[in-house]
């Protein structure tokens, strides 16, 4: 079942490198927060390092200003969403997440097959505006869309 608004976030681990690799449970991680969360296929492919990741650098200062984080997730390693972050110049601030096995996008329903591509499962291109754990809007990519999950979009369809 996919995540609609109003539901909670489920608990899963993600994986970070920051002075090291660090263990993140998603409900620490969402407590208290106002975050956006975005979801692409994969590291250092086309779409998600041409148009999806650096739509939320560009804007990262207009959510910060609205009190908003933002963490990028992907079916990668965090050593791979790392190396990632710094081609891309992600600022501090903005979260590189691993979800290395797929339990949080499994978790919120949002994974695909991409096995045709040889990636395996990967996460479905998507955005949840969440607040203190509890999604407040669901911004869905159809297959091989990206128009509703861009950070323009986002930062017009929040409040």
């Amino acid at each position: 079942m996919t995540i609609e608004v109003g539901q909670r976030i489920p608990e899963v681990i993600l994986k970070r490198i920051r002075e090291g690799v660090e263990t993140l449970d998603t409900t620490t991680l969402f407590k208290g927060r106002k975050v956006v969360l975005f979801a692409v296929p994969g590291a250092f492919t086309p779409t998600c390092s041409e148009k999806h990741l650096p739509s939320y650098v560009q804007h990262f200062e207009q959510f910060r200003n609205r009190g908003i984080e933002v963490f990028c997730v992907s079916v990668n390693d965090p050593f791979v969403m790392q190396a990632w972050g710094r081609t891309q110049d992600v600022p501090d601030g903005l979260q590189m997440l691993a979800d290395g096995n797929g339990d949080l996008v499994r978790a919120l329903g949002l994974e695909m097959d991409a096995s045709g591509y040889g990636m395996g499962m990967r996460a479905r291109r998507f955005a949840l505006y969440v607040e203190d754990g509890v999604v407040r809007n669901v911004f869905l990519e159809a297959p091989g869309e990206y128009k509703v999950s861009s950070a323009e979009h986002v930062l017009a369809n929040i409040g």
